[in-house]
Parts: structure tokens; C-alpha cells; sequence
């Protein structure tokens, strides 16, 4: 046994590496749980009595011998990867500032989390869509504007493959593979052939909201409305719904809020109606429920959908839309406290 000990501090005393990575292998090697060191304590309690007392002491000072190898060892390795740092010997001493989150960013999560304290959970989706999903699945027509090139981008002018122009295709995905009840919402980015100003842009993001389930009507949807408008945009804030049309709900609306800014009293910001249009609504169409595999006349649902950077619009007045993608550092320093 004490043959055996020498030898194995014979090679610890001669172990080289040529990296940390390759020290590291040699360390388990020899002093994990399961290495050479430790599994001669298994061997320790076969042996007579009247030799344990030096084979133990022998045994200490190999692991002790071991240790103190392997902490050369690494010390060396260390300073060497100090001296091979490059340091910027002109930076700074102060912290490195951080860096903030994005307005659409905090908006986003300040809608989700209104409407997951509605009962509501997060669901998404692909990008890349097909046709079915994103248009004939929401009863849109095969001459609709919206399917036109000028308002969508196809891959590889494949009709049927597309940049979603609306999370509204998520809604669908969930449908198909879901039973009522229903109760999501589905926030993400979306991209139409637009051209780019300070209005508008060729990509933006949504939050879409789906609520199914029997009995659904249309006082439920106005109710979820002016929750969610008074914990975005305050207490004080009111809400009116003007008739429209989209091709999934029936009926349809678009809801306008009392502007943020001059209390509903007119402004330029509201162009001096005092009221600012935040959102379309409706019921889904039972059409809709039918294409997705839900019985229409058991179940009925209301949708909503919105612009994030509309509603950052109105809650920063952020006047153009470019700015949320050029990524300006004097812009985005703004929000520091924004969360």
C-alpha cells in the first residue's frame, strides 16, 4: 500500500497542463469523489490494523500534496491569462452606465399584465405564416385589399407563405387546437408594405385579445374595454365605441378613449375632438368559430386588437414612429424611470 502511494505522488509531483481546461480533467482525475486519491480510503479498510496508522497518515499528505499541485498549478494559469488581458488603461473608473428598456417594451408588459389580472394568458406564434392562418381561416374574402401586395409581404411571391399581418393568427392557431373555454391574448410583431414616415412603418407590434366560451356578449367586451383603458391611461379616462367592420367580428367597432392630454377638452394631439382611437373590437363572427373547429352556436367570443406603439404613442408622446427602431441613445435614456 505504501508502494502504491509513492507512486502516485511520484506522478502528481511530475503532472503538467497545458491549459485550465486540461487541469481541470487532471483534478477529477485525481481528487474527485470518485478519483484515484479518494478511492484508496476503500483500499484503507482492508489492511491490518497495526499499519493504518502511518497508511492513513501517508494518505493525508498525498491529498494535502495533491492540492497544493493543482492550486500551483492554476495560479499559474491565471496570471498568465492577466497578462495576456488587454486593459484600456484610459477608461474610466466610474460604473459603466446601464442600459434601459425599450418604451414598446415597457408598454407591452404593462398591457399584458392588465390583462392577465383579467384571467388572461400569453400565446404566440410564427412569423412566417400561410394564407389559411392569417386571411381564409378570419373570413377574409380572396379579393380583400389587405391580401393585395401592396399591403403584405410574400415570400418569394408565394401567395400562400407570408409575414403575418396581424397577430390575429395566433387566435386561429389556438382555435384549432382548443376547446372553450378561451381566454388569450397574443402580443408580437407584425409586418405590412407600408412606406416609412413618421407615422407609420413597415413593421410594428400587436396585442390581440380572444375571450370564447357560452354566454360571451358584448356588454363583456365593453367591460373589459374600460378596465383596461382606465389602468393604462387613468381612472379618469372614457371610452366610446363607434361603429366599423373587420371581416372576423360581427359586430364590429372601434373604441376611441377621452385624450390623455387635454382631459377630453380638445387639443391638436386629438385634433380637437377630445378623443383619441386606441383599438377595433367586436364579437367573432361565428364564420370564424366554424373555420376553427368550434361550435357556433353553443359558443360565442368577443377579439380585440391594438397598436403597441400606439398606445406608447399616447401614454410618452412619442410623435414619430421611427424613433421606436433606430435605436437613438438619446431617445431611449428617456425611459429610465418609465419601470
Amino acid at each position: 500500500m505504501i508502494d502504491k502511494i509513492e507512486a502516485i505522488l511520484s506522478e502528481v509531483e511530475e503532472l503538467k497542463a497545458s491549459g485550465s481546461d486540461e487541469l481541470e480533467v487532471l483534478r477529477l482525475k485525481y481528487l474527485s469523489k470518485k478519483g484515484i486519491i479518494p478511492s484508496l480510503m476503500e483500499t484503507f479498510r482492508t489492511i491490518p490494523a497495526e499499519q493504518k496508522r502511518e497508511v492513513g497518515v501517508r494518505i493525508n499528505e498525498l491529498k494535502q500534496k495533491a492540492a497544493d499541485k493543482f492550486n500551483e498549478l492554476k495560479e499559474q494559469f491565471e496570471s498568465s491569462d492577466a497578462g495576456d488581458l488587454n486593459i484600456d488603461l484610459t477608461r474610466t473608473a466610474y460604473p459603466v452606465a446601464l442600459g434601459t428598456r425599450h418604451p414598446i417594451s415597457i408598454v407591452k408588459e404593462e398591457i399584458n399584465d392588465i390583462f392577465k389580472r383579467l384571467g388572461f394568458s400569453i400565446e404566440e406564434g410564427p412569423e412566417v405564416e400561410d394564407d389559411w392562418h392569417v386571411f381564409s381561416s378570419l373570413n377574409f374574402a380572396d379579393d380583400h385589399p389587405a391580401r393585395d401586395m401592396q399591403d403584405t409581404f410574400f415570400i418569394q411571391n408565394d401567395p400562400q407563405i407570408l409575414l403575418r399581418t396581424h397577430t390575429s393568427s395566433v387566435q386561429t392557431r389556438v382555435m384549432e387546437n382548443a376547446q372553450p373555454p378561451i381566454r388569450i391574448i397574443c402580443p408580437g410583431r407584425v409586418y405590412r408594405n407600408e412606406a416609412i414616415s413618421y407615422r407609420a412603418h413597415c413593421f410594428f407590434h400587436q396585442v390581440e385579445a380572444l375571450y370564447i366560451d357560452k354566454d360571451v356578449s358584448f356588454a363583456d367586451l365593453k367591460q373589459a374595454l374600460l378596465f383596461f383603458a382606465r389602468e393604462m391611461f387613468g381612472e379618469e379616462t372614457k371610452i366610446r365605441l363607434r361603429p366599423s367592420y373587420f371581416p372576423f367580428t360581427e359586430p364590429s367597432a372601434e373604441m376611441d378613449i377621452s385624450c390623455n392630454i387635454c382631459g377630453g377638452g380638445g387639443c391638436p394631439f386629438c385634433k380637437h375632438t377630445g378623443w383619441v382611437e386606441i383599438l377595433g373590437c367586436g364579437m367573432v363572427d361565428p364564420n370564424v368559430l366554424e373555420n376553427c373547429g368550434i361550435d357556433s352556436k353553443t359558443y360565442t367570443g368577443y377579439a380585440l386588437g391594438m397598436g403597441i406603439e400606439r398606445i406608447t404613442n399616447l401614454k410618452y408622446q412619442v410623435k414619430d414612429l421611427r424613433l421606436f427602431s433606430e435605436n437613438d441613445i438619446r431617445f431611449l435614456e428617456q425611459f429610465k424611470s418609465a419601470y
